[in-house]
């Protein structure tokens, strides 16, 4: 009986994050750049991770119920980080076409950029991660992670749009480095 039970939270919960997809697409993301299917996301581990953990928190309830309340908050604890992870995959995403790029992010209106909107790029190198920071001119960030599906070719593609809107030629942008990474000016850091 419990494994029926397990496999109807298990199925509950892949459901409602499925459901949950569906919905935020259809809702908020309605930009001609969504539609470009052109895009930078979190690797999915984040997702992964976050049912796997509101999963086990929600076993540790179920659990903890029986006489275990210790058991039972540590669930709750665990739900709720898994959930924030589901959250944060799900709200978090760079939409892109020749246009420019929308910027999709937890807690904040989207918000589309043209390419010559780009002032230049801060590089951070923390435990073998890289970072990559644009920095827009209304003073606000986007930082990309070298791990993000779809990073690399968004920079190639934003450098290659950003000169033409700004009308610079590409082939005299000394700080150009892809291989170094490094699409666009340095900003001071």
């Amino acid at each position: 009986m419990e494994y029926v039970v397990i496999a109807m939270v298990a199925a509950l919960t892949f459901g409602a994050c499925w459901l949950i997809d569906k919905g935020t697409k259809k809702i908020f993301r309605g930009r001609v750049q969504h539609a470009s299917g052109l895009s930078v996301r979190l690797n999915k581990r984040y997702a992964t991770i976050g049912i796997v953990l509101a999963f086990l928190g929600v076993c540790a309830i179920f659990t903890g119920l029986s006489g275990y309340l210790a058991l039972a908050i540590g669930g709750a604890v665990v739900v709720l980080i898994g959930g924030g992870l589901i959250v944060y995959y799900l709200t978090f995403g760079v939409f892109y076409d020749d246009d420019g790029f929308v910027l999709s992010t937890f807690g904040k209106r989207s918000v589309t950029y043209r390419y010559d909107q780009i002032r230049g790029q801060i590089l951070y190198n923390a435990s073998g991660s890289i970072l990559i920071e644009l920095h827009l001119k209304d003073g606000r960030g986007v930082s990309l992670q070298a791990g993000m599906v779809g990073v690399y070719p968004f920079l190639d593609h934003a450098f290659q749009r950003w000169c033409h809107q700004t009308g610079r030629d590409p082939a005299v942008c000394a700080f150009h480095d892809p291989d170094n990474s490094h699409w666009f000016p340095d900003m001071e850091g």
